[in-house]
């Protein structure tokens, strides 16, 4: 009988120490909440005015935004106010093109009172001109001597203007979109948010010119529209995609005029 009570004695002894213990984890679970935050993601701003209010104060810092548009529809305008912003801010910051000349491309932004030929020469702005073979290339060596410069110079802002040539270098939709990961693995690693544009002739060909792979990869897609309704045109700029963020289902008018470009926080049909 006291063998029994013993035994009894015992086992409630160990049933109290475990709910003791159970109760001690339940207990530090609060407390363990409490000191872990999620911040969120700072926002960067797009540097043009008007736009921020719609994606929710700027661009998410690291992302990779893509800005599409016809000919003239101000998509190297754009990037550029991008650049800007940071410039203005002590940022350092890299243009990257295909096409554009230099002396052109700063003569054409002194047309806006843009000085970069002086950012340039206060080493926060570095101009530079691929060839698409050349990038393909620097994507085969990891980032090469540009993932040098970028670290070395501790970039936070990049433009690559546009990215349309360097799709056409491969010939099927796989190729484009290993070639676009890999792009954008080596620019997340730089840790910098990135602008690209891309050439668009319209919604019925825009499939065939920009890769899907590129839509499906970046972070935001914003399209930039010249739109002909009789003899005149008239701008307008459309949030298509920001991940992230809550953005209007609306197409925005936009200005372009000697100060730049800004949305006007009106709506227009197209």
């Amino acid at each position: 009988m006291q063998k029994k009570k013993n035994k009894d004695t015992k086992k409630k002894k160990e049933i109290k120490h475990i709910a003791e213990k159970t109760k001690s984890i339940f207990d530090i679970k609060p407390r363990l909440k409490k000191s872990i935050r999620i911040s969120p993601k700072s926002r960067i701003c797009s540097g043009i005015p008007g736009l921020d209010p719609l994606i929710q104060g700027g661009y998410k810092e690291g992302s990779i935004n893509l800005i599409e548009g016809g000919p003239g529809s101000g998509k190297t305008i754009f990037v550029t106010q991008f650049l800007l912003d940071g410039l203005r801010k002590g940022e350092n910051v890299v243009y990257i093109t295909f096409e554009v000349i230099k002396e052109k491309f700063y003569e054409n932004m002194q047309m806006f009172g843009w000085d970069l030929e002086k950012y340039e020469r206060e080493g926060l702005f570095t101009f530079l001109v691929y060839s698409p073979e050349q990038i393909k290339q620097i994507l085969l060596e990891g980032g090469g001597t540009l993932d040098t410069l970028v670290h070395q110079k501790k970039i936070k802002r990049i433009a690559i203007d546009s990215i349309t040539s360097f799709a056409l270098l491969y010939a099927n939709e796989l190729a484009k979109k290993e070639a676009a990961l890999t792009l954008f693995n080596v620019i997340n690693s730089w840790d910098c948010t990135a602008i690209l544009t891309a050439q668009d002739e319209g919604d019925s060909d825009r499939k065939e010119i920009v890769s899907t792979a590129l839509d499906f990869e970046v972070d935001g897609i914003i399209l930039l529209y010249h739109m002909r309704k009789g003899n005149k045109r008239r701008r307008g700029l459309e949030i298509l995609k920001m991940r992230g963020t809550k953005v209007p289902n609306h197409v925005f008018n936009l200005i372009l005029d000697k100060k730049g470009i800004r949305v006007k926080n009106e709506t227009i049909k197209i």
